[in-house]
């Protein structure tokens, strides 16, 4: 009985802890399911479908779509930094692409002076003459590397720029170079027009494309704009390698220019003197009495070359002519071509200016003769008028078709009274 009585009072204590344990498991789980309520409704869990719930969804999506307009905003000014940073690496390629060539240009002038030398006997002594080209760029311009290699001999040739304006006496200017027998010419066309009146006449031409810059230009611009526009244009021939006789279309051919070209310069140019000394320099002494014995100041000077008729060979010193008068028109809309290339090609270095170091040399000026050299001077004379000029440029002079045919007639023709009717200057004498 005794241990009857044991074993119940065990079982019902086995029963209580049982139950005992179930109730706080049960007070457990109620807990954690209110903590878990509370953490995810803080604000009680009938406030979900409150007005106040509502109002906080509509503020959060405000806050989103406010935020995705900012993101929006964010991405158009990466997207227009990300292009001014790839306009800046194409730049600093150009750059370095020149520096490189700078680099190159040193070592080869390093190269053709050799080995330090003594000086030798006096009158023996001859410093470096001629700058060594570039090496040829063609991806500057692949279109234009093609036409270049069918039209250019021995890898020079002579270039115009022309436009619908220009028509007639561009007809004047690619007629007599076929009589010569000159091939390696080519007519940078500005404008359609000009374009199909070279291919009508068997002209070699190239013509920029429409969206070019540089090709509006020619379009519309006056013609101060389009002679600005052969400094950029030329650079394009002297990076592909190709040495340039740029010439303005109001000129006449009478023999072949390269017959008669040194090659020994940079720049090689006619000149606008008209006798030895305003062609090729001289002392002009400049008198100040009030100085008293020191009145009598000697300076030096010469003519200017002409920017319409120049033979420029591929180095660097010519592509940094270019750039440098090239960068000055621009900074400097009412500054003329002509006397921005003669600045930036003979002004010396001084305090705050570096200046061009490129070779120069002077055209013969009755072979490569301006309007007013043949006007004032050659065809009063008979001696010189019989000698025949490579060249004819009317720079001087206006009625410039005219005075073109009058050149036609007395040198090709033989007429020796074609030039008579014209003044010596600008102005017709009645």
């Amino acid at each position: 009985m005794i241990g009857g009585r044991r074993e119940g009072g065990l079982m019902r204590k086995a029963s209580q802890s049982v139950v005992k344990s179930r109730i706080l498991i049960a007070v457990a789980i109620g807990i954690s399911i209110g903590c878990l309520f509370a953490f995810l409704y803080p604000h009680g869990f009938l406030s979900f479908y409150s007005p106040a719930f509502h109002s906080q969804v509509l503020s959060s999506k405000c806050e989103s779509s406010h935020r995705l307009n900012e993101l929006k905003a964010e991405y158009a000014a990466e997207l227009e930094k990300n292009e001014e940073l790839r306009q800046l690496v194409k730049e600093l390629t150009e750059k370095v692409r020149l520096a490189e060539q700078k680099k190159d240009h040193a070592q080869k002038q390093v190269e053709a002076l050799g080995k330090w030398r003594k000086a030798g006997p006096s009158g023996t002594v001859k410093g470096l003459r001629t700058n060594p080209t570039v090496i040829p760029d063609e991806p500057v311009n692949p279109r234009l590397a093609v036409i270049l290699e069918a039209v250019a001999v021995r890898r020079e040739l002579i270039v115009a720029l022309a436009n619908w304006n220009v028509k007639e006496s561009l007809e004047i200017w690619f007629t007599n170079i076929k009589r010569v027998g000159i091939t390696n010419y080519l007519v940078v066309a500005l404008d359609d027009k000009i374009t199909e009146f070279c291919k009508s006449n068997n002209v070699p031409v190239f013509t920029r494309d429409a969206n070019d810059g540089i090709a509006s230009i020619g379009r519309t611009g006056n013609n101060h704009a389009v002679s600005g526009l052969k400094f950029h244009i030329l650079r394009e021939f002297l990076q592909l390698g190709y040495s340039v006789l740029l010439s303005d279309i109001d000129i006449v051919y009478l023999q072949n220019p390269f017959d008669y070209l040194y090659r020994d310069s940079d720049v090689e140019s006619m000149t606008d003197g008209h006798d030895n000394m305003t062609a090729y320099g001289f002392d002009d002494v400049f008198d100040e009495p009030a100085m008293g014995w020191a009145r009598y100041a000697h300076t030096m000077r010469i003519w200017v070359f002409n920017s319409g008729f120049f033979y420029i060979r591929p180095t660097i010193p010519s592509i940094e002519l270019l750039d440098r008068v090239a960068g000055r028109l621009a900074k400097e809309p009412k500054s003329w071509d002509q006397a921005v290339f003669n600045e930036e090609l003979f002004f010396p270095s001084h305090l705050g200016y570096e200046g061009l170091h490129a070779a120069r040399r002077t055209m013969d000026f009755y072979l490569f003769m301006n309007s007013k050299v043949l006007f004032k001077t050659v065809r009063k004379d008979d001696r010189l008028s019989k000698l025949k000029p490579v060249i004819v440029h009317v720079n001087y002079h206006p009625n410039k078709l005219q005075r073109m045919k009058a050149v036609v007639e007395f040198y090709v023709d033989g007429n020796r009274d074609a030039l008579k009717a014209f003044p010596d200057g600008s102005e017709w004498e009645w």
